[in-house]
């Protein structure tokens, strides 16, 4: 097989086309499930199709008439909160709702409307598109993902991400260990920061003989890119589809808990390198132990030379290093540096804190879309061209945020969200702060699997678990912290997600092997997890 076409068209000359990055950034379905639109589903012989997962917008369809449904049969009920709005424990009391069917049905009929712009009533705290008070709905955050995507998308255009890893991939050709290492590296760190995962499909072509000609399997190809690729992602710390949609549910800023989460992200990364550079040391040293074996001519390519080094032009680095600008600059801009420098969740902010959230992000991945066009002399008409199609591309994860959050809505006007934290409250009730983010970990695990959208398992479940966690006296930024492993670590193994099944295709090993190679590392990942998740609620 061959990789796909991706948007580097603008680098015709590229050594490996990526993946469409609509579908990649983790966004959807790194963590997260197949595209909208995706290609037709397999058929069988005969002409029957095969089963294959519904897509994020079908399943938030689903998900959000059962809702509707279910809030017939659950009692409407409401806690007291203070003034920030967080409930207080204890004070949850039945109340009556005053919705009508006509009213209910409005409200599914409106759902996505008031997952959009839907103003929350201060007073009745009702939820609607026509109402005065607080903006409820997703606006700030769907165009949010609408710039980033435009942002990606130019940066594909002009070749210099993918140009620049094959680069680094050659350059280490000739140590095995440090080329294993390095790409794996620089997948993670693109995973932590911007959800970089389906568009390691695009180096298989590269990875594979390169791998092979150094005496590896390719199996050492395969855990290079979905793990490298796949750690970065479960230990998301800017991520904006992960790690920001989740902040942004769960009402704390983007920066909150990245001190934790950079420490999970150094351990886990060396954890899987070591993991994989391991394996490939044994299996150069005695390929009889190779978990998949060698197909015909794979021994043959240990002794062809590598094709010539690609060229990075001046114009590549200039876009590399803006673009890694700009990455560092969001950094800087969402982290509370008070609070991490001191210690203090509660420190008055220093002056030069920005406290930057979705719109002012929005805002800079615009005007950095228009500066990486201009930079790589994309042209006026490319380059908008380029940004309008971005932005389309990443319409498909938009939506389903916008789906989740009218699910919420349907919840809040019918007032059985209290009453679902009220039931969740009796079971944690008593557990220690560390077993109650393991609690949370294991049991989005399931949820990561059931509901095949990162952005949508987010927006869905943060209402309920972030107020948990203040009953628990854990931070709302461990919550975020277990929820994301949980996705993450889901998303390294499971059928549904087009990295795994793509990526073990392309590469021709089995997905049967996969998990034969795979599955210790996944129990240590598992261990390590729950570790960092019970020390960040413990400290």
């Amino acid at each position: 097989m061959t990789a796909p076409d991706g948007p580097a068209a603008g680098d015709p000359a590229g050594p490996a086309p990526v993946a469409d990055p609509a579908a990649a950034l983790g966004a959807e379905p790194a963590g997260g499930g197949p595209p909208a639109d995706g290609p037709e589903p397999p058929q069988e012989e005969g002409g029957r199709r095969k089963f294959a997962f519904p897509s994020a917008l079908t399943v938030l369809a689903v998900v959000t008439i059962a809702v509707w449904l279910l809030a017939f049969l659950i009692p409407s009920g409401e806690y007291r909160r203070n003034d920030s709005g967080a409930p207080l424990q204890g004070t949850y009391h039945r109340v009556a709702s005053d919705q009508s069917f006509t009213d209910r049905l409005n409200d599914l009929f409106l759902s996505p409307v008031n997952g959009l712009y839907g103003i929350k009533d201060p007073a009745s705290g009702m939820v609607g598109p026509s109402l005065s008070g607080d903006l409820y709905g997703s606006a700030g955050v769907f165009l949010f993902v609408l710039a980033i995507g435009a942002f990606i998308t130019v940066v594909f255009a002009t070749g210099a991400l993918d140009r620049g890893i094959a680069r680094l991939a050659h350059r280490l050709r000739d140590r095995g260990a440090l080329l294993i290492a390095g790409v794996m590296v620089a997948f993670s760190v693109l995973g932590t920061v911007e959800g970089f995962a389906e568009e390691t499909l695009g180096f298989y072509g590269l990875l594979v003989p390169m791998m092979l000609a150094l005496g590896y399997d390719r199996l050492v190809a395969v855990g290079a890119a979905i793990l490298g690729a796949g750690v970065g992602v479960l230990c998301s710390t800017v991520n904006p589809f992960a790690t920001g949609v989740a902040s942004s549910a769960a009402d704390i800023s983007l920066g909150d808990g990245i001190a934790l989460r950079a420490l999970m992200w150094i351990v886990l990364t060396a954890v899987t390198v070591l993991y994989v550079v391991r394996y490939a040391t044994r299996v150069q040293r005695d390929p009889e132990r190779s978990i998949c074996g060698f197909l015909p001519g794979d021994r043959e390519q240990s002794a062809v030379e590598t094709e010539e080094e690609p060229e990075l032009s001046a114009l590549h680095k200039r876009v590399l290093v803006l673009m890694t600008l700009v990455f560092v600059f969001m950094i800087f801009s969402v982290v509370p540096w008070a609070s991490a420098l001191t210690g203090k969740a509660d420190a008055t902010p220093y002056g030069w804190e920005l406290d930057w959230s979705f719109p002012q992000l929005a805002a800079l991945f615009l005007v950095a879309a228009v500066l990486v066009g201009l930079v790589a002399r994309l042209g006026e008409q490319k380059l908008s061209s380029t940004i309008i199609q971005g932005a389309a591309d990443f319409v498909s994860p938009a939506l389903v945020i916008v789906l989740a959050r009218g699910v919420t809505v349907i919840m809040n006007n019918t007032k059985v969200t209290d009453t679902v934290l009220h039931s969740i409250e009796g079971v944690v009730k008593g557990t220690s702060s560390s077993l109650f983010a393991v609690i949370v970990f294991i049991v989005n695990l399931p949820l990561a699997f059931l509901i095949p959208s990162t952005s949508g398992h987010a927006t869905l479940a943060m209402p309920i678990l972030a107020p948990l966690a203040d009953f628990a006296g854990v931070s709302r930024a461990v919550v975020v912290t277990a929820w994301q492993a949980a996705s993450g670590w889901m998303n390294l193994w499971v059928p549904t997600t087009a990295v795994t099944i793509g990526g073990v295709a392309l590469a021709k090993v089995g997905y049967d092997k996969y998990l034969r190679f795979v599955w210790p590392l996944l129990a240590i990942l598992f261990v390590l997890i729950c570790g960092f998740v019970a020390l960040g609620a413990a400290v």
